[in-house]
């Protein structure tokens, strides 16, 4: 699941003799740093120079990382703090770019006037014709209210805008998708559902994103109602999907059958009933549900769970668990039966860590880190538009998700997110899906 990390590139240098970057890689995982890129910058005679890439919790955790290197050895210097997530954001990732270039008049009359108007009339006699002479067809509107940014909460549209960038980076890198950000200053449910039905004619398909809970239940039902072309609420159905590719991957490994087990949902929200509606049309037997919500309580049920009434409750009657609360530490170790699943994905700091889950007796355990949207949705638009689909179903979804677990090499839960076999993949399936 997506949630807010701290993130700084150390710039280290280190005595070039062997063991000494094993020294700072054993004092930044000693603090739970999460190690990311490590680029050698220099290499000399007497010292190396590498630029390592951290993820943390926050600024005090990161400079406890900075003095903890420091203190190793007198030649172990920290030369530079830098900050690339800032640099590569300046400006913003995104720009809006022709496809042709014109270099003459005759160029200039065939793109714009007088030539277009030809294309116009031919799309007014019919419509059909602007998913072959215009973008349209392939075009995703990215929306939000910025009522639930990450884990940073209701910030707002504006404070959201990176990560629509992001999501717009990330259609058109992997899915060939353009991806246009939409921002909206309202979460009211019938403002947001006129808006985007006032704009649907100019995209091929709706993204809903970090739009919170429960306002965001409303507005995909009713948009996916009343449009024509498919819309779907990733932190909900993107989160799902990869989810249960994680559940069938780990029931693999584990010698567990995902047909005969209950599964714990521990966690109510968006994502929490999105996974539990995904893992009953999967053919799961039960989902039992847990949450202090009474209205997220009270949809599980409507949607075929069933609600217990504690973690404790759920722990000990369930085979299968998947955590997505927030809350560090909820699942004690003592709290484990011998032989189940569990997913805590939570991130950057998981309901249990997966290492006393197996403590304990789990089969199988793992976190967040590796359970990201970027493995669903751009493939799954992919195949949606397409195959001109008019909206995203569970079967598409359920594809979607066994796409992945086939593109998993084996001993991993899932395929690395930047793997692009596993877009085509999931695109090809979906689209087969939806074509029939």
């Amino acid at each position: 699941m997506e949630q807010t990390q701290f993130l700084r590139n150390l710039i280290i240098e280190t005595p070039s003799s062997p063991g000494n970057f094993a020294k700072v890689a054993t004092a930044i995982g000693q603090l739970e740093g999460d190690m990311g890129d490590i680029q050698t910058i220099k290499i000399g005679t007497l010292s190396t120079i590498r630029d390592i890439s951290i993820q943390c919790r926050n600024e005090e955790h990161f400079l406890q990382i900075v003095d903890a290197v420091n203190d190793l050895d007198k030649n172990i210097i920290v030369r530079a703090v830098t900050d690339d997530v800032l640099q590569a954001h300046e400006g913003g990732k995104i720009h809006m770019k022709g496809r042709m270039e014109i270099r003459s008049l005759g160029d200039l009359q065939r793109v714009y006037t007088p030539g277009v108007a030809n294309v116009c009339e031919l799309i007014k006699k019919d419509p059909e014709q602007a998913n072959y002479f215009t973008g349209i067809s392939n075009t995703v509107a990215i929306v939000t209210d910025g009522t639930a940014i990450l884990g940073l909460g209701n910030i707002g549209p504006v404070a959201g805008m990176p990560v629509m960038e992001g999501k717009a980076v990330l259609f058109d890198q992997f899915a060939g998708i353009s991806g246009i950000p939409i921002l909206l200053d309202t979460s009211d449910v019938d403002e947001v559902v006129n808006t985007v039905k006032n704009i649907y004619k100019g995209f091929g398909g709706i993204l809903l994103e970090d739009i919170g809970s429960p306002h965001c239940f409303e507005i995909e039902a009713r948009l996916k109602a009343e449009l024509p072309i498919p819309v779907m609420h990733d932190d909900q159905h993107g989160t799902a999907v990869v989810t249960l590719a994680s559940v069938i991957s780990a029931c693999k490994q584990a010698g567990v059958k995902i047909e005969d087990s209950v599964v714990g949902q521990i966690g109510l929200g968006a994502a929490g009933l999105a996974i539990s509606r995904m893992l009953l049309a999967y053919g799961v037997k039960e989902v039992r549900g847990v949450d202090m919500d009474e209205a997220a309580r009270t949809r599980l049920v409507k949607h075929g769970g069933t609600v217990v009434g504690s973690v404790e409750e759920l722990m000990s009657t369930v085979d299968i668990v998947v955590a997505t609360t927030g809350v560090a530490g909820l699942i004690k170790p003592e709290m484990v039966r011998k032989g189940q699943i569990i997913l805590a994905l939570s991130n950057p700091h998981a309901e249990i860590k997966p290492s006393d889950a197996l403590k304990a007796g789990a089969a199988f355990a793992a976190d967040g880190r590796q359970v990201n949207n970027i493995l669903g949705f751009p493939g799954i638009f992919r195949g949606a538009l397409s195959a001109r689909a008019k909206e995203i179903t569970y079967p598409m979804l359920i594809a979607a998700a066994l796409a992945i677990v086939e593109s998993t090499k084996p001993g991993d839960l899932v395929p690395h997110p930047l793997d692009p076999n596993v877009h085509e993949n999931v695109a090809s399936a979906v689209e087969r899906v939806a074509l029939q």
